[in-house]
């Protein structure tokens, strides 16, 4: 006979959210916590379960935060499925769903914003120029409304894990910032909730990228020259079918910095984003 997980508790509020975590720490229990978008997938789960592995008691957020989108992007059409998520969430081995509305998050009067220089310079904010900004602030709530002890973020969105981690350190939030490894399909695709969006020829496409980044990696760390690993990554999207690409870059892995020889000099990260009809992909992997 299956096992079927038991109903997960879901906080609404902060309040409701700190008074069980409160009681978790009278108890003596470590919390872990998962920041999520919903719409979850087998790489959630797997941050949920890593959380699960640093601490006694795991909280996972759904918010659909609508600060790190622009105007003309999806957040109306994000999907959202909030029962399924909570069911994927208990078997996993979360403890407790928070699910705030945008008013609770973002009450009237609201006005204050958090900018966070550093590794958020470029690459993405060279396309989105809002999207760090509305992470850094609802990120920061999150941490200090959870107060747990460790978060634990994926490495998909390598730029986002550099710049929550530099902000946690600059404004000593005392919060273990953790990274952990992409999750793939069988085909190396990175799972991503906006897959959903793309059709079974676009996603033969899309399943080249990692592809394309594995073979640019090994010419990066040849020393080969980064720009011309970076051009002919470019074009070699380009030639797998992607319609438009925003990036090829290799930094440096600690800060996303630009090597200045122009050589891989150290531990390096290649990142990249690309289009899809209307689904923008992102994808990095070690160098």
């Amino acid at each position: 006979m299956t096992e079927i997980a038991p109903p997960l508790p879901i906080a609404r509020t902060v309040e409701a959210l700190r008074a069980t975590v409160r009681e978790w720490r009278r108890q003596g229990f470590a919390v872990g916590f998962v920041p999520t978008m919903g719409a979850l997938h087998e790489g959630h789960l797997t941050l949920v379960r890593e959380a699960g592995r640093r601490a006694d008691k795991v909280v996972a957020s759904v918010f659909v935060n609508p600060t790190q989108f622009a105007a003309h992007e999806d957040l109306g059409t994000y999907p959202r499925r909030e029962a399924e998520d909570a069911g994927l969430l208990a078997g996993a081995g979360c403890d407790l769903l928070f699910a705030p509305t945008v008013d609770e998050m973002y009450p009237e009067g609201f006005v204050t914003s958090v900018s966070v220089g550093g590794p958020s310079q470029g690459l993405e904010t060279d396309f989105r120029p809002h999207f760090f900004g509305g992470v850094a602030v609802v990120v920061a709530k999150l941490l200090n409304q959870v107060q747990a002890d460790v978060a634990v973020f994926g490495e998909k969105d390598y730029q986002q894990l550099m710049v929550v981690r530099r902000m946690a350190r600059d404004l000593d939030i005392p919060t273990e910032i953790v990274g952990s490894a992409t999750e793939r399909d069988r085909h190396g695709l990175a799972l991503s909730s906006r897959n959903a969006y793309l059709a079974e020829a676009e996603l033969e496409i899309a399943r080249r990228l990692n592809g394309v980044l594995a073979e640019a990696a090994i010419k990066a760390a040849d020393r080969r020259p980064l720009a011309a690993v970076e051009r002919d990554a470019y074009s070699d999207l380009l030639r797998a079918g992607f319609e438009r690409v925003d990036y090829v870059a290799v930094r440096r892995a600690d800060d996303l910095a630009v090597f200045p020889n122009g050589v891989i000099e150290g531990p390096g990260r290649i990142l990249a984003a690309a289009w899809l009809g209307k689904t923008r992909l992102i994808d990095n992997m070690a160098v």
